[in-house]
C-alpha cells in the first residue's frame, strides 16, 4: 500500500514526467495547452498544476486525463486517499464507458505530484488541498468545456472534498459528490480520539517531520498488492504496503477538519456515501481483510455522513473493503451499479 515501480513509473524522490525539480526551468512542464503521456500509458494525459509555494518550498498538483470516446456528458473529478495516489484504471474505464470525461488529482506531495525535497502527505491544514482541487474544477470547466462535473473522493480525499464543497456552496462548481468511504473518524478507542483532540494544539505545533511512534499496519496494503494477498499493481513507493509515517501535525489538521464536518456542513448539492458493511481492526493480513474495511470503522462514516448536508444518501456495502472500488470483482461492480443508479437519479 521493496518492489520495483511499474513501468514508466519515476523512482523513488523523482518527480514524474515534466515535472521539475526546484528552481530547475523546464519548459517541457506539461501544461495545460499541451498535456503529456501519463505513466498509465496510452489514453491518459498528464497536466501539472503549479501551486503556491508552501512551507517547503515549492509545490505542484497533478491532473490525469481520460477521454471519454464520444461526446462527454460530464465528468468525474476523483481525489484519491492518505498513502494513494490515482492508478485505478478499472474506474476511469467505468466512467469513460458511460460517457464521462475522467480526471484523476494527484495532490500535493503524493504520486505525481511528490517533489524531492517534499514530505509524503504532509500538510498543516486540508485547507491547503483547497487550492489544487479549485484549479483542477476549473481546468475542467474551463478548458475542457464541462458544465457538469462529479467530485468522487476517497478516504481523507472524501473528507477534504466535503470541506471543500462547503466552501464553494451556491456556486454551481460541481453537482455531486460521490465518497468511497471517507475518513469521517478516527477508528481509534474513543480515550484516543478524546486524547487525540486534546493534544490537537501542542500535535499541530511540533516540527514538520515529528513522527508518531505508531506501528506499521499492514493489513490493508497486503490486502491489494498482487505481491501479496491482492490483485492490483501499483507503485509501492507511491503506495507502500504499510503506509506513510503519520506526522503529529498532520494528525491534528485531520482531526480539526473531522471536528468541523462533525459540526455540520452545509452542502448544497447531492452527495453518495458509500462504505463497507463491516469494519475489522487487523494489523497485519488476515483473510478476512478481503472482505471488510480494516482502515476505518464504517459504523461511524454511516453515523456522520449526514453532517456533510441536507440530501445524502448513505449505502454500505457486503463484502466491500476500504477502498470499494479495489474490492474482489462481484463487490466492486455492485459499488459502481449503485454509482450509476444514483447517478441517474441525481445528475
Amino acid at each position: 500500500m521493496s518492489d520495483l515501480p511499474a513501468p514508466g513509473v519515476p523512482a523513488p524522490g523523482v518527480p514524474a514526467p515534466g515535472v521539475p525539480a526546484p528552481g530547475v526551468p523546464a519548459p517541457d512542464v506539461p501544461a495545460l495547452d499541451r498535456p503529456a503521456p501519463d505513466v498509465l500509458g496510452h489514453g491518459y494525459e498528464l497536466t501539472v498544476l503549479p501551486m503556491a509555494d508552501d512551507h517547503e518550498g515549492p509545490v505542484v498538483a497533478s491532473l490525469v486525463r481520460r477521454r471519454a470516446t464520444g461526446p462527454a456528458r460530464g465528468a468525474v473529478l476523483y481525489v484519491h486517499g492518505f498513502t494513494d495516489y490515482f492508478f485505478q484504471t478499472h474506474l476511469a474505464d467505468h466512467f469513460v464507458a458511460r460517457g464521462f470525461d475522467f480526471y484523476g488529482l494527484d495532490l500535493r506531495k503524493y504520486g505525481r505530484s511528490l517533489l524531492p525535497h517534499q514530505t509524503r502527505g504532509f500538510v498543516r491544514s486540508l485547507t491547503e488541498y483547497f487550492p489544487e482541487i479549485d484549479e483542477a474544477v476549473r481546468v475542467v470547466r474551463e478548458r475542457d468545456g464541462h458544465e457538469r462535473v462529479v467530485l468522487n473522493a476517497h478516504s481523507t480525499g472524501g473528507l477534504i472534498a466535503p470541506l471543500w464543497a462547503d466552501r464553494v456552496r451556491g456556486r454551481g462548481l460541481v453537482q455531486a459528490l460521490v465518497l468511497n468511504s471517507p475518513f469521517l473518524d478516527l477508528n481509534v478507542p474513543s480515550p484516543l480520539r478524546a486524547a487525540a483532540d486534546l493534544l490537537g494544539g501542542p500535535l499541530s505545533r511540533l516540527p514538520a517531520r515529528a513522527v508518531l511512534p505508531l506501528t506499521p499496519a499492514t493489513a490493508y496494503g497486503a490486502s491489494l498488492h498482487r505481491t501479496h494477498h491482492g490483485e492490483w499493481d501499483f507503485d509501492l513507493e507511491w503506495k507502500p504496503i504499510g503506509g506513510f509515517p503519520v506526522h503529529a501535525a498532520w494528525l491534528a489538521a485531520v482531526r480539526r477538519a473531522q471536528r468541523r464536518l462533525h459540526g455540520g456542513l452545509r452542502v448544497d448539492v447531492p452527495v453518495l456515501v458509500l462504505c463497507a458493511e463491516r469494519g475489522l481492526r487487523l494489523r497485519a493480513f488476515a483473510p478476512e481483510a478481503r472482505g471488510a474495511d480494516v482502515v476505518l470503522d464504517p459504523r461511524q462514516i454511516a453515523r456522520w455522513s449526514t453532517s456533510i448536508g441536507s440530501h445524502v444518501t448513505c449505502v454500505r456495502v457486503a463484502g466491500g473493503m476500504h477502498d470499494l472500488v479495489l474490492s474482489p470483482a462481484p463487490v466492486r461492480e455492485r459499488v459502481l451499479a449503485e454509482i450509476d443508479r444514483w447517478l441517474g437519479g441525481h445528475l
